[in-house]
């Protein structure tokens, strides 16, 4: 797609630094703002406003299961020009060669994706990935035109403890002059202090107005985040108005179901719901982000990048046309971006379960009491609970209780062949059958919850035949959505793996669910680095003590 040579576009002219509104003819030319003329309103349609694009600050584009090209199809229909994007998902299982992957298939289209130097793969050492990057490998992609960040530093122990390799990758983004983004779930005081004064410039990981506060004491930036699962929206959203050059908007994981219905926009339209100050708002949507990660984006200036957006109110912010570079990529809820080819790269090398490789024995747990360790999901949060429960036993076994609500939870390693790991967790709601993803943060395990080993091996093996996906299992019905892109993307055309991905999360909750969004929830059970309690590959882990319960 090429820009048109020269055009104009009449309206409502948005001035967020400024804070003024007033009719104007915008002048682009060959892809840059040429002019912006002050008009009489007689002369300028008073029903449309022009203004800078919206900015995702913290997204993991593989959580929408859409490869690069296809997320922009979706996300410049809601005005999002651009994002700030850590590959640490597709690193994970494929290292270099999946960042290589994402920056190139984003090239293919016109959008601003700015991709960070994945800081954590593996997260941790207690589970199983499919790559490493050392500080070598980090300082080398920090060389990069197309990285402009460190992504985010979520081994905050081992910042805390300086620890010699963390500390080498945060030296080598600031010897690049680019900044370092956070992940520091729950850290406060003194340890808050020294986490941010190592150079660590951003968290999107609050989930309590006291955290955030704490934080941004330190000068701290912070990332309101409102994704399919993980959502602190309301929890963070009134800091915009005392914090304005601090906070931007983000969605971290959204399912391609998400995406289709909305994107930073709807975030902007709630908050001016609640009074916060507009042009406060659409700072911390268009401005903060491109300021704060030297962005290639322009922002309505004389010379930028003709990247901007029209919309028809300053309320509900529905989208008339979005326009990067001067190329008009949506227009009236319809994406202009095509569909490109795209390659397959993935590293999967597992074969399928049997009923067997699921069960969990009584000595599996001894207890004189009866009680179990449970993990407990909470709807909305990334955080789980650590509960000690009485649990079911069936012939010396113990097996997923629905009364209570307790199910079984399986992780399969993906990469070769090893024990399958197992627990228990409460709140997932499902009355029969079982769900599966390889979808499993972050290092993308076969992750599973089933009411029953039978289902569980079913859902799981579904997983495997497509070498990457998400599955639904109940007696003989199930639902499938192969995810062939390292397990975790699609390479098919967005809306309709929106829909596939509709219909297979309905699927899960006529089961019985009665999460949000069930898959993305169960996609974070086994995220080591997010207290309190997860499984990896390897064993149940205590994220309090950072080792394996014992």
């Amino acid at each position: 797609m090429q820009p048109t040579k020269s055009f104009t576009v009449c309206g409502q002219f948005v001035d967020i630094l400024k804070k003024q509104i007033y009719p104007a003819v915008i002048h682009i030319q060959e892809g840059k703002i040429r002019s912006i003329e002050k008009s009489s309103a007689e002369n300028i349609s008073l029903q449309q406003y022009i203004l800078p694009g919206f900015i995702d600050s913290h997204v993991h584009i593989e959580s929408s299961m859409l490869i690069p090209s296809e997320f922009a199809r979706l996300a410049v229909v809601h005005g999002t020009v651009g994002t700030v994007s850590d590959p640490h998902e597709i690193a994970n299982v494929c290292g270099i060669a999946g960042v290589d992957y994402m920056i190139e298939n984003g090239k293919q289209v016109p959008f601003k994706f700015n991709f960070g130097a994945p800081s954590c793969v593996p997260a941790t050492v207690f589970e199983t990935a499919g790559a490493v990057i050392d500080s070598t490998a980090v300082e080398a992609l920090l060389q990069k035109p197309e990285i402009t960040y460190l992504s985010e530093m979520m081994n905050f122990p081992g910042v805390l403890s300086k620890d010699p390799e963390v500390m080498k990758k945060i030296a080598a983004a600031h010897k690049a002059g680019k900044p370092v983004d956070g992940h520091a779930p729950g850290l406060r005081g003194e340890s808050a202090k020294q986490y941010i004064e190592a150079g660590i410039s951003t968290d999107h990981e609050c989930f309590t107005a006291e955290e955030a506060l704490d934080k941004l004491q330190y000068g701290m930036k912070i990332i309101i985040r409102e994704g399919s699962a993980a959502r602190n929206f309301e929890a963070l959203i009134d800091l915009v108005e005392d914090h304005p050059n601090s906070i931007l908007f983000c969605s971290d994981d959204k399912h391609p179901d998400s995406l289709v219905t909305g994107h930073i926009n709807k975030l902007c339209a709630r908050a001016v719901a609640k009074g916060i100050d507009l042009f406060h708002v659409l700072k911390a949507a268009c401005i903060n982000p491109v300021l704060h990660y030297n962005l290639p984006v322009g922002l309505l200036q004389i010379d930028d990048d003709a990247d901007f957006i029209v919309v028809k109110d300053l309320t509900d912010f529905e989208v008339a046309e979005t326009y990067v570079n001067g190329i008009l990529v949506a227009k009236d809820g319809q994406s202009l971006i095509q569909s490109v080819p795209a390659t397959i790269i993935n590293h999967f090398d597992c074969k399928p379960v049997s009923i067997s490789d699921l069960t969990v024995t009584e000595n599996a747990y001894p207890s004189e009491d009866g009680l179990i360790p449970v993990m407990e999901a909470l709807d909305g949060q990334l955080i789980t609970n650590k509960l000690f429960l009485s649990g079911k036993l069936s012939d010396g076994q113990w097996v997923s209780d629905t009364e209570q609500d307790i199910l079984k939870m399986v992780v399969v390693n993906r990469y070769h062949h090893a024990p399958v790991a197992k627990c228990f967790i409460k709140n997932i709601g499902l009355k029969k059958g079982a769900i599966a993803s390889s979808v499993a943060h972050d290092s993308h395990n076969i992750v599973a919850v089933g009411v029953d080993d039978e289902s569980l091996a079913a859902a799981i093996n579904l997983v495997i035949s497509e070498k990457g996906g998400v599955s639904c299992y109940a007696d003989t019905h199930h639902q499938v959505l192969g995810l062939p892109v390292a397990g975790l993307m699609s390479t098919h055309d967005g809306y309709k793996v929106a829909e596939a991905y509709t219909a297979i999360d309905q699927m899960a909750k006529d089961l019985g669910s009665t999460l949000q969004a069930p898959f993305m929830t169960l996609s974070f059970m086994a995220l080591l680095v997010i207290p309190h309690l997860k499984l990896s590959d390897m064993g149940l882990f205590d994220g309090d003590r950072f080792s394996f319960l014992k």
